[in-house]
């Protein structure tokens, strides 16, 4: 058994023993033939390993650092896949994005020196979206920008997509669809050049899906999270399906279509996926089924975490609990032309400020007529008033007479030529 292998064993009984094991090994620089370097691998990332199991943040972040001088001898592709591999054990040790982000700008910095482009745009690349998780869009953007004219230049297509998606993720973050869906559009023409790899692929669908939604076209995303799902779970990113199957979810919610919401529910993938996610999702499903405020306030209490803290799924139920209470408030003052806004509220079982303040908006989007008296907290409800024809025929006329003097301007002033 060679000195790794005996490490490996130790590291499930004795991990400090197996830790002493690998700084030794790592401590004398490789040879160049390929077994020394691939062992030598094998030991950086299995003593990352045990920082990371132990969450030790700061010594994770030395290795990467102590590592780089020697692997300047390395070949440019072995690099880049160890400091990948490096970085990448951050990833589930939670609350790092601020040292992620330090580590990666090191790790950029010293590639410049080194002289590596192709490791400084892959980190560069990285850092966007680690830019994009703590939602500094700014500096997200202003690196895309540099990136994208690099790659353009280069044509390098496979990296150019991924900038292009994540450029479509800034701007859709920052409510810039228009922008969000030109960067998605030239993410799709440079991935139809090249192979594009099915975790490439699944969330280029599942951009599309989210940009569909926000056109309030749930028929259309909902086929491609289907994709999004499809792809993510082939490649076992368990997160990224749990979130792809919520959105499917999201879409037939949206579209009131209760029996596919429980058809979906049941499916393979359902199952494959259970747990409190779809559980929350089957909550809303059902209030929204049952046209309940009070149910569905209880399913976004009870299912804080896993409603709330999706911006996609944040926004579209916020859109649909407003129009269940649109749809609650309107059945409760439909039999009335005079109530008290106090009684309403108590009706929807909501706070009497919230109530006034929806039912002030709902007049101004003219959902009903009416008119609010604070003075005495009564709404006032008018019967609704059919449209004068007469406001129609004049602005007929006034368009046609319009139209005629563009028609006597226009000869008059080719005559004076």
């Amino acid at each position: 058994m060679g000195r790794l292998e005996e490490a490996q064993e130790i590291q499930k009984r004795d991990p400090a023993r197996a830790e002493a094991m690998y700084k030794e090994m790592i401590s004398k620089p490789p040879g160049m033939n390929d077994a020394e370097l691939r062992e030598y691998e094998l030991v950086l990332v299995a003593l990352g390993g045990i920082y990371r199991d132990a969450r030790r943040t700061g010594e994770l972040a030395e290795l990467i650092k102590a590592s780089r001088s020697i692997m300047s001898s390395f070949a440019k592709a072995k690099t880049a896949k160890i400091v990948r591999q490096l970085i990448d054990l951050f990833t589930t040790i939670p609350d790092t994005l601020d040292i992620q982000i330090s580590v990666t700008k090191s790790c950029i910095e010293w590639a410049i020196q080194e002289r590596r482009s192709f490791l400084r745009q892959n980190l560069e690349t990285r850092l966007v979206g680690l830019y994009l998780q703590k939602h500094s869009y700014t500096e997200a953007l202003s690196l895309i920008n540099s990136l994208l004219k690099e790659l353009k230049r280069l044509d390098d297509k496979m990296v150019l997509v991924e900038v292009q998606l994540l450029e479509s993720r800034a701007y859709h973050a920052l409510r810039n669809i228009p922008k969000s869906r030109a960067s998605l559009t030239s993410a799709r023409t440079s991935a139809n050049a090249v192979y594009c790899p099915p975790l490439m692929q699944a969330g280029l669908d599942m951009q599309s899906g989210i940009l569909h939604a926000e056109d309030k076209d749930y028929n259309t995303a909902f086929s491609y999270f289907i994709e999004a799902l499809d792809g993510y779970s082939a490649q076992d990113e368990t997160k990224k399906a749990i979130a792809a199957l919520k959105y499917m979810l999201l879409s037939k919610i949206m579209l009131n279509l209760t029996d596919d919401v429980h058809q979906i529910m049941t499916g393979k993938l359902a199952i494959k996926y259970a747990g409190r996610d779809i559980e929350a999702m089957k909550a809303v499903a059902r209030a929204h089924s049952n046209r309940s405020l009070a149910e569905f306030e209880k399913a976004l209490e009870t299912f804080k975490e896993e409603l709330r803290s999706d911006p996609f799924i944040r926004s579209h139920f916020t859109a649909l609990y407003d129009t269940l209470l649109e749809q609650n408030l309107v059945r409760v003052i439909e039999p009335f032309s005079r109530v008290e806004i106090e009684h309403v509220a108590k009706l929807v079982g909501l706070g009497t400020p919230h109530v006034e303040a929806k039912l002030s908006q709902m007049i101004l989007d003219k959902v009903f007529s009416g008119v609010l008296d604070q003075g005495s907290g009564c709404l006032i409800v008018f019967d609704e008033v059919g449209r004068d024809k007469s406001y129609d025929a004049a602005l007929e006329t006034i368009k046609k007479l319009s139209d005629v003097v563009e028609v006597l301007y226009t000869n008059q002033a080719s005559m004076l030529d």
